[in-house]
């Protein structure tokens, strides 16, 4: 009966991710998204490292099967929810642990749009069961030296921040060698280390020798200019990496808006306090130099991204960006919490809580994505011979939502980018037809070449 309602919650949580999508205004489909199905429709050519190659080759693969772009992603994310899910069922590898990961943030997240976070965590989570079953002792030195050097080199193809993961993993080999002297997986990690690192070397050297550059470096521009404010919600994002189930992160710089964050900061570090409590009272029954690994990954990924982040043109900290850390800090509480637990009974009514919170926040605005998807469709034919797709909608207030806040009886209202007219259009028409690249700017002189946005309409 104990297993029998994480089995009901896990099928629950396949019908939800397989849905959740239909009933949004982009179907999942970001700017970014759209990258990637634009680097995947150029396969076998290689035309630009601005992203690494693994996610793009996925959904071609994933294509060749669908022969749709929407289905190839919307296909590839259910498929990695529900191999996970059987995968910890049959293995029996915290299969409890494993479906309450699905109720928190970063899964919601990284498998519900189509982005490069669904398959980085996929892969994340077959390399904790890795070091997990070695430290265990379960596992063959030679069959874990070989698939974890694999999974971090296959890492560093799927997203340019998988480097931070190796970095973390070393970290925790040079601590443990300080600490220790020696300790039982020395050789194990540093072998894993070594590989792993010739194999992110030999992906590197072949982006400068095909592209000049090696992660699209000279294609990302100037970093843009940091203001206090910015480095503030930088920070905010970092400390929200703790939190497993809230990532609410408005996109305004109001006090209300700071106001918020800073107490969100507040309960982060509430539930962080909890942690260590929690950790200290278990301490005893733990293989604490599993979880040690876990969270100087986790730490190292979350400063390294922030840091790289004054460097490079990148989002803000936010869930999507920190979903790597998140995730593996999570997995780590959750397991920590289980061990000698008498009643599951409060973590497992969360879980619930909040999955049925996320998609209910997730669709605030519920949209018919199918049927805005067809009368785009039926546009298409009349603008076969653009090659570039411009949002020309984004000036102006745009749709604004009306929020009331109870008992104070206030009401203000905000703006959501991702379900503006232009937003939408965009990422529809570039999912059909993904050999149209969109434009941050409207920089194409030759403008009969160019989509606007304007000239795609909704009934």
């Amino acid at each position: 009966m104990l297993m029998k309602k994480y089995v009901l919650l896990a099928i629950a949580i396949v019908i939800i991710y397989f849905f959740q999508s239909f009933f949004t205004a982009t179907g999942g489909v970001g700017a970014d998204s759209l990258s990637y199905f634009g680097i995947a429709s150029d396969l076998p050519k290689l035309e630009t490292n601005l992203f690494p190659l693994g996610f793009p080759i996925l959904l071609q693969l994933s294509h060749a099967i669908f022969q749709d772009y929407f289905w190839a992603g919307k296909m590839l994310n259910i498929s990695m929810v529900i191999i996970i899910l059987l995968f910890s069922y049959f293995r029996n590898f915290y299969f409890r642990e494993t479906v309450l990961l699905f109720t928190g943030k970063t899964l919601f997240f990284a498998l519900n749009f189509v982005v490069s976070e669904g398959p980085f965590v996929f892969l994340l989570y077959f390399l904790i069961y890795l070091f997990h079953e070695r430290f265990q002792e379960k596992m063959r030195s030679q069959s874990f030296i070989f698939f974890a050097s694999l999974l971090l080199v296959l890492l560093i193809t799927i997203r340019y921040s998988g480097i931070y993961i190796y970095l973390g993993v070393a970290i925790f080999w040079l601590m443990m060698i300080f600490k220790k002297k020696e300790f039982p997986l020395q050789k194990d990690v540093f072998r894993v280390l070594l590989f792993s690192g010739f194999g992110i070397a030999a992906y590197l050297g072949f982006n400068s020798y095909i592209y000049g550059s090696f992660i699209g470096e000279n294609l990302r521009g100037a970093p843009a200019q940091y203001y206090p404010v910015y480095i503030l919600r930088d920070l905010l994002g970092v400390t929200n990496v703790i939190d497993p189930f809230i990532g609410i992160k408005p996109a305004s710089n109001s006090l209300v808006s700071l106001g918020f964050q800073i107490g969100l900061m507040v309960f982060d570090l509430i539930i962080l306090s909890y942690f260590i409590k929690l950790f200290k009272l278990k301490k005893d029954s733990l293989n604490v130099d599993f979880h040690q690994l876990l969270w100087i990954v986790a730490g190292v990924y979350a400063i390294t991204l922030m840091i790289s982040g004054y460097f490079q043109q990148i989002e803000e900290m936010n869930v999507r960006m920190l979903a790597a850390a998140n995730f593996i800090i999570f997995f780590s509480f959750l397991i920590i919490y289980f061990k000698n637990l008498k009643s599951d009974q409060f973590i497992f009514l969360l879980g619930c809580f909040f999955m049925v919170f996320l998609t209910l926040y997730s669709l605030k605005m519920p949209q018919n994505y199918l049927k805005n998807r067809k009368q785009i469709e039926k546009q298409t034919s009349k603008f076969s011979g653009k090659k570039f797709l411009f949002n020309d909608e984004r000036d102006g207030d745009g749709l604004l939502t009306t929020y009331q806040i109870p008992i104070i009886k206030k009401t203000f209202q905000y703006k959501h980018t991702n379900n503006q007219q232009g937003d939408i259009k965009q990422s529809i028409f570039g999912t059909i037809n993904p050999k149209i690249k969109w434009l941050k700017y409207d920089t194409i002189k030759d403008k009969t070449q160019v989509l606007y946005t304007s000239e795609l309409i909704f009934k």
